[in-house]
């Protein structure tokens, strides 16, 4: 069989092929069942079976503890701006830790509900590096302190989430790690409350996956629509309404692959074979260049330009040709980026590599 291209799209990304392949062949028949997944009722004791199987596989990936709900939910990352406000801000006051687009997108949002304070921002040097948890400004009166543990359009990301007791802030962390869930592990001993759009690592398009410690459940406040409340999702099993059953059934083939290759443990040690090898030749080129600070460089998410904007196009035209698509950086960053997502392979990164070296032989 003819090798597919290599997808280097920051969502919706590339998929497992395995978990492609088992898809079409499940299409018609889900298990003898005679219906295809999407024709399922939610509340059928298939799916049922799909979605118990779904979280008991996720929480042993991540190593969930027991107090934490896993909730099935739509609407994406920008979706969550608002419904983590409008579940745990109790109209007070939340801090945020500004480190890119996407942490900027929660800040903005969350002002539509509670008091949304700055307590640290890098936009003076255009999101290149992450401000010290030390310096942060926290008040003492937060319901909670969101960050972006990963910035998928910035490229950098926090290898060490931020130990808010240490700093003497009583509130929860909230982490959005939609592009970088399940690429490492998650110490939840500093995290109340993660969130995670799937289609970066996951799967398509259409799943919020919620990760909320119990204690935050029960806060919302009136305005919140019913669907969205935490406490009502979780009581009722993520069936509340009706959940995107097709994009679980895919999360659960991934979380499945994700086992078989050896878990969140193998997939940190691929994430940073695969860094190092994009970000040494980066490095050493004298051609291209990523502006983030070494010490903060996102492993997901690679940001890089070259010397000259005009070679852009000629660049984007030659990797097509070699099957390295959706290299194009985000519109707002402008340069290049290579999404290295767990589904992406050695091989996709050396190939990428080589073609860079061909193409800045020839130009440079």
């Amino acid at each position: 069989m003819e090798r597919r291209p290599y997808n280097f799209s920051a969502g919706p990304a590339a998929l497992p092929e395995e978990v492609l392949h088992q898809a079409a062949a499940e299409m018609l028949d889900w298990h003898g069942s005679g219906m295809g997944v999407m024709e399922m009722s939610h509340r059928g004791r298939e799916f049922g079976a799909i979605i118990a199987q779904a979280e008991a596989d996720l929480r042993e990936l991540l190593a969930v503890p027991a107090h934490f709900k896993v909730l099935f939910m739509q609407g994406g990352g920008i979706g969550e701006n608002a419904i983590v406000p409008l579940n745990l801000s109790r109209g007070g006051v939340v801090d945020f830790v500004v480190t890119g687009s996407w942490s900027a997108k929660s800040y903005k949002e969350a002002q539509r509900y509670c008091e949304a304070r700055l307590a640290a921002s890098t936009e003076s040097d255009k999101h290149t590096s992450l401000p010290s948890p030390a310096q942060w400004r926290l008040s003492p009166e937060a319901s909670y302190v969101h960050i972006c543990s990963n910035e998928t359009i910035h490229g950098v990301e926090f290898h060490q989430l931020p130990d808010l007791t240490a700093l003497g802030s009583r509130a929860p962390l909230v982490i959005d790690c939609s592009s970088h869930i399940l690429s490492r592990p998650i110490d939840w001993s500093r995290v109340g409350l993660a969130f995670a759009g799937a289609q970066k690592n996951i799967g398509p398009a259409g799943l919020t996956i919620v990760i909320v410690r119990e204690d935050l459940l029960g806060h919302a406040l009136p305005v919140c629509p019913s669907a969205f409340d935490y406490r009502i999702v979780a009581d009722n099993g993520s069936m509340y309404n009706t959940p995107p059953t097709y994009a679980i059934y895919i999360a659960g083939l991934v979380f499945q692959w994700l086992k078989r290759q050896g878990g969140v443990a193998e997939m940190e040690r691929r994430a940073v074979a695969k860094a190092e090898l994009l970000y040494g030749y980066i490095d050493g080129s004298g051609y291209y260049v990523n502006k983030v600070a070494p010490g903060c460089r996102s492993r997901m998410n690679v940001p890089f330009f070259l010397p000259d904007d005009r070679l852009n196009e000629a660049f984007l035209a030659g990797a097509k040709e070699r099957g390295l698509l959706q290299l194009k950086g985000h519109k707002s960053v402008g340069g290049m980026r290579a999404s290295l997502y767990n589904a992406m392979p050695v091989e996709g990164v050396q190939a990428l590599v080589d073609y860079m070296r061909e193409f800045a032989a020839a130009h440079g």
